[in-house]
């Protein structure tokens, strides 16, 4: 965007803070823009762990290295001295990271300015319509900072979503080959196939026993699926053993298996093969949206609660008039904790839902479809500045 003899160039800095939400949503975004729209992206991205877990290719110790076209930078610390030829067209700072402070001087010194995108979290407040696009000035340098959020409405940023994310899970669960060839390979045998398969991924605090003993005593088979670490001390007093991949175990009519930690293909294959998902924070949370399955969303607990609110704005739009889905995902985070939950009863009032849903859930996507892809829409949005 410097000028019109070379590629739009775009850098996205990265800080992990929820193990593999944070990256998740950065890779999904640098990915996109390169293959879909041509752009040459730089990640900045401090834990390489963590991405590495999402996205096997990674090395862990390369200071930079190519991941799929997009150029991977081990952001270590805010030091560093910067020319205005390192500077991307477009930056990109992900949840108010601080960007080092020699990049910013480097950005102040390029001519015509880089577009600077601060992008915010995904919210259904209403708020979020009022503040989406709004500028910020530096206080010291002649730059301009805009505020991009992710949202449910033509008033904000909409949905990640790949071209052709929706084509490849209609083809993969039209085709229950596919999903007993991709279950298999982790494990599930076709008896624990032929249960109701839940996805569990959620943050330590979920009440898993709970739920693991009403599922144990219920009357329908479930078999549960959980990532390598999630609910790892739940899961190990379930198994009785030390919850590794490939570690599985049955009481009653539930059956545990501890999976592998997949990438991010894999995980979408298994949020479409799955009849119930729980999911956490918002890149899962996003992708349980579009796999069109039920799911239950395990926010980011924040101070004061303030997850709660953000939990009910979501709900009252997604889950109008299905009470159960309602009151299940507030007992599941934690609200209205005084009082001791029946999970039983919730459970079986779910259960119940689950084919009303599942059809709510087209006529959710419809919606969201219809507020465009988020990367067109901040790409259309950077453009729009210059």
């Amino acid at each position: 965007m410097h000028n019109d003899q070379r590629s739009t160039t775009l850098a996205i800095f990265c800080k992990v803070v929820d193990n593999f939400g944070d990256i998740g949503i950065c890779w999904r975004l640098a990915r996109q823009f390169h293959i879909e729209h041509g752009i040459a992206v730089t990640l900045w991205v401090d834990d390489l762990a963590s991405f590495r877990r999402i996205w096997p290719g990674v090395s862990v110790d390369a200071s930079e290295q190519m991941v799929d076209g997009v150029r991977v930078l081990h952001w270590r610390d805010q030091d560093g001295t910067f020319q205005p030829h390192d500077v991307a067209d477009i930056v990109i700072e992900f949840f108010g990271v601080d960007i080092p402070p020699g990049y910013i001087a480097a950005m102040a010194q390029c001519e015509p300015r880089p577009v600077w995108i601060n992008y915010e979290g995904l919210s259904a407040e209403e708020w979020v319509e009022g503040c989406h696009a709004l500028p910020s000035m530096h206080p010291r340098l002649k730059l301009t900072k805009h505020f991009f959020f992710p949202g449910f409405t033509d008033k904000t940023g909409g949905l990640l979503r790949e071209r052709s994310l929706l084509d490849a899970r209609d083809r993969f669960q039209a085709d229950p080959a596919a999903r007993a060839g991709f279950l298999a390979r982790l494990g599930v045998t076709p008896g624990e196939m032929d249960a109701l398969a839940v996805s569990l991924f959620c943050y330590p605090h979920a009440p898993v026993a709970e739920m693991f003993a009403v599922w144990r005593a219920g009357a329908r088979p479930v078999t549960c699926l959980v990532p390598d670490g999630v609910a790892r001390e739940q899961v190990a007093a379930f198994l009785g053993a030390d919850p590794v991949p490939g570690a599985a175990g049955s009481h009653g009519n539930l059956t545990v298996r501890v999976i592998p930690f997949l990438s991010q293909d894999d995980y979408d294959r298994l949020l479409w093969s799955c009849d119930v998902n729980v999911v956490r924070g918002e890149d899962s949370w996003v992708r349980a949206q579009w796999a069109g399955r039920p799911f239950i969303w395990h926010i980011y607990p924040q101070d004061e609660n303030l997850h709660h609110v953000k939990l009910r704005a979501f709900l009252h739009k997604y889950a109008a008039n299905l009470d159960s889905l309602i009151d299940f995902s507030l007992r599941w985070n934690g609200v209205e904790s005084d009082v001791p939950a029946d999970w039983p009863a919730l459970w079986t009032s779910l259960q119940t839902s689950l084919p009303t849903i599942r059809e709510r859930n087209a006529g959710w996507q419809a919606r969201m479809l219809a507020n465009g892809d988020l990367v067109s829409n901040l790409l259309d949005f950077a453009r729009s500045l210059r």
